[in-house]
């Protein structure tokens, strides 16, 4: 697959002296989107060993060297890459933005250091915008079976060699990254801890059966999950609560990895059809995958749930507080038995939407005991989302 330049959804503009946080994945393309939005800006890239080292001696020499630029450099936003690896320079960069003015672009793929150190994160005087792998609205024709094989990581879906891609990330980023930010003291039992990933992506998380598997407390596997979350590799998905609960989980969370493809790279599997338990799970975790972007780039703060009751019976996406029921289902021929779940939620929780994904060619509205159900072929599905159509 040839790398080709691809136009992200992502918009920034910054009103003059307005200074952005940019949050997102390891390689999820923060950096290439920086040098094209803001090609003249002086950008601090903490990645640069040299620069590391001296600014991590004396964070002080941040704010001596900016002081120094032209002023044609300080009229725009000054880009500190990594920004997470030397969490006192935002004390300097707090004393810039007040004393001169100057805003920034503090790039990273984790807060969680930050936080964890208490440090100045400018008190709501910088704006925050996420980056997420490629979506179908930014690459425009897709192939599901490279989705689920290579992710949308951009240099893993654009590479022609991305299993050593995948393999390299999970090997050298979630091992050597972790350990380099000092975020587990136990290697062993946090390397186990993402074996496991391969059996709870997507599902129910049961945390003492992961405790046993990795030889730790359950508390130390929530932490795990929890350096997941913060390093932005993952996220977790809430049951939805009807009213009155009746027989619904109400408290168990699944745990979704930020990218289909790690998560697939992780399990060992590859999916060569769209057929299947494993082509099931990988469309399920795409849905999600875009789910999640849209929301992020459209600057919308809806719900994203998922219902089961306890017979086992499940809707995978509950949005907008039960407002939208999404099941998604990677065959091409939908028969009645695969809308039951959608039946059974809505005499529940009475959804203003019915919707299942599928691999259906054609748009077709059926209905069931009196409940409208779409369903939606996934490309159509996927153009009425980023077109504002279903939220």
């Amino acid at each position: 697959m040839h790398s080709k330049l691809v136009a992200r959804r992502l918009v920034m503009d910054l009103p003059k002296g307005q200074s952005a946080f940019l949050w997102g994945p390891r390689k999820s393309g923060k950096s290439t989107f920086l040098k094209e939005k803001f090609p003249l800006s002086v950008c601090f890239n903490l990645l640069e060993t040299d620069l590391f080292f001296r600014l991590n001696k004396s964070p002080h020499l941040l704010r001596e060297e900016i002081e120094a630029l032209p002023p044609d450099q300080l009229s725009r936003p000054i880009i500190i890459d990594e920004v997470q690896k030397i969490p006192e320079l935002l004390e300097e960069v707090h004393l810039l933005i007040e004393k001169r003015k100057i805003s920034f672009i503090l790039c990273g793929s984790s807060a969680r250091k930050l936080r964890k150190v208490h440090a100045n994160l400018l008190g709501g005087r910088a704006w925050r915008f996420h980056m997420y792998p490629f979506t179908s609205v930014e690459l425009g024709k897709i192939d599901l079976l490279d989705v689920f094989n290579r992710g949308l990581i951009p240099s893993h879906y654009q590479s022609g060699q991305y299993r050593k891609s995948l393999k390299a990330y999970v090997n050298d980023y979630l091992n050597e990254e972790i350990r380099a930010e000092g975020l587990v003291r136990n290697l062993s039992a946090f390397g186990k801890f993402i074996d496991s990933l391969r059996f709870c992506n997507g599902e129910l998380i049961n945390y003492s059966n992961i405790a046993r598997d990795c030889a730790v407390d359950s508390k130390t596997v929530k932490e795990y999950f929890q350096i997941l979350v913060d390093t932005l590799l993952g996220d977790y998905v809430w049951p939805y609560v009807t009213s009155p609960a009746r027989d619904s989980i109400t408290s168990t969370p699944k745990f979704y990895l930020f990218d289909v493809g790690v998560a697939n790279y992780i399990k060992n599997v590859k999916v060569d059809e769209l057929k299947g338990a494993d082509a099931g799970h990988a469309f399920e975790h795409f849905i999600l995958m875009e789910l999640w972007a849209y929301r992020g780039y459209s600057d919308l703060e809806f719900e994203i749930a998922y219902w089961r009751n306890k017979a086992g019976d499940e809707i995978d996406f509950v949005l907008n507080r039960g407002k939208i029921s999404i099941e998604c289902k990677i065959s091409s021929r939908i028969e009645k038995n695969d809308l039951k779940n959608l039946v059974k939620f809505a005499n529940i929780a009475h959804p203003d939407r019915l919707i299942l994904v599928c691999n259906e060619r054609r748009n077709r509205i059926t209905e069931i005991d009196g409940h409208k159900i779409e369903i939606l072929n996934w490309e159509n599905f996927l153009k009425l989302l980023w077109s504002g159509r279903i939220l």
